[in-house]
C-alpha cells in the first residue's frame, strides 16, 4: 500500500468518524408545563400584584378579584344556619319532653349539617377571590389586568416552577434503541454557558406521524419518535428557545 492510499484511507475514516458524530446531535427545543391561575367564579379583576418575569415565592400574592357577588353569598349561608342551628335546639328540646318526634329532630340535624355546608363552601369561595401563589418559580403572562372582566374558569396569570421545564427533541428510529429513561444527554444554545445537560424523562412509544403500513427502508429512516429531557440547570434556558442535543457515544 503507497503512503498516498494510506493517507486517503484515514481521511475516510476520519469522515466517517465526523459523520457518526454529526448523527448523534439532534435539534430541539424547550417547553414548558405551565401552571394556570385564575378565579373558579367570573368577576372583575381589582388588583394585580405581578407583572411578567417577576419571581414568586409559594405563597405570593398575585390578584384579587371583586368579591362582593361571594361576600354576599357569606352573609346568606351565615343567616341559613342560624336559623337552622334554631331549629335544632327547639327540635332538640322537644325530644326532650316529649312534645317532639326524633323524626323532626333528624331533619334538623340534616339541615344543619347543610347550612353548615354550605357557608363552609361560601368562604372558600371568598377567599379564593384573592389569590396567592400556589408554587414558586417566574411570572410567564398576565392575560388580565385590573378593571377587565375575567369570565369562569379563565386564568389570569400562569407561572413556571424551574421544575416544569423541559427540552423535547426528535430521536430517528435507528437512536432509540441507544436512548435509555435517565440517560444524561449534552444540551447546548446559542448564548448558553458550557457543560449543560438534561436526563431523559420521557420516550414516545409510538412514531410522530405514521407512513403506509407497507415500509420500505427509505419510510423507515424517516421515522422519528419525540424524546423529553429534563435539564440539570433549568434557569439557564428560556421557553421556545432551540437547542441541540448530543446523545453520548454509543456503549457509554
Amino acid at each position: 500500500m503507497t503512503r498516498g492510499v494510506a493517507f486517503a484511507l484515514v481521511g475516510l475514516l476520519a469522515l466517517a468518524g465526523c459523520a457518526k458524530n454529526s448523527d448523534q446531535a439532534l435539534q430541539g427545543w424547550v417547553e414548558a408545563n405551565l401552571i394556570f391561575v385564575g378565579p373558579d367564579d367570573a368577576g372583575r379583576v381589582e388588583t394585580l400584584s405581578v407583572r411578567e418575569g417577576d419571581k414568586v415565592t409559594k405563597g405570593t400574592p398575585l390578584f384579587t378579584v371583586d368579591p362582593r357577588l361571594q361576600e354576599d353569598a357569606v352573609k346568606t349561608a351565615e343567616a341559613s344556619l342560624l336559623n337552622a342551628r334554631q331549629s335544632f335546639d327547639r327540635a332538640q328540646a322537644l325530644v326532650k319532653t316529649a312534645a317532639g318526634t326524633q323524626a323532626t329532630l333528624d331533619t334538623a340535624i340534616a339541615a344543619l349539617r347543610t347550612a353548615e355546608a354550605q357557608l363552609a363552601t361560601a368562604k372558600t369561595q371568598l377567599a379564593r377571590r384573592s389569590m396567592a401563589s400556589p408554587v414558586s418559580g417566574s411570572v410567564q403572562d398576565v392575560y388580565y389586568r385590573p378593571g377587565e372582566l375575567v369570565p369562569a374558569g379563565r386564568p389570569i396569570v400562569s407561572l413556571l416552577p424551574p421544575q416544569n421545564l423541559k427540552i423535547r427533541f426528535f430521536a430517528p428510529e435507528g437512536e432509540l434503541t441507544y436512548i435509555k429513561y435517565g440517560q444524561t444527554v449534552a444540551v447546548s444554545c446559542d448564548g448558553c454557558g458550557q457543560g449543560l445537560t438534561a436526563k431523559v424523562s420521557f420516550i414516545a412509544g409510538s412514531a410522530e406521524y405514521t407512513p403506509p403500513v407497507i415500509y420500505s427502508l427509505e419510510e423507515r429512516a424517516k421515522l422519528v419518535y419525540l424524546i423529553e429531557a429534563l435539564p440539570a440547570e433549568p434557569e439557564k434556558f428560556r421557553v421556545g428557545q432551540p437547542v441541540t442535543v448530543t446523545l453520548p457515544e454509543r456503549g457509554q
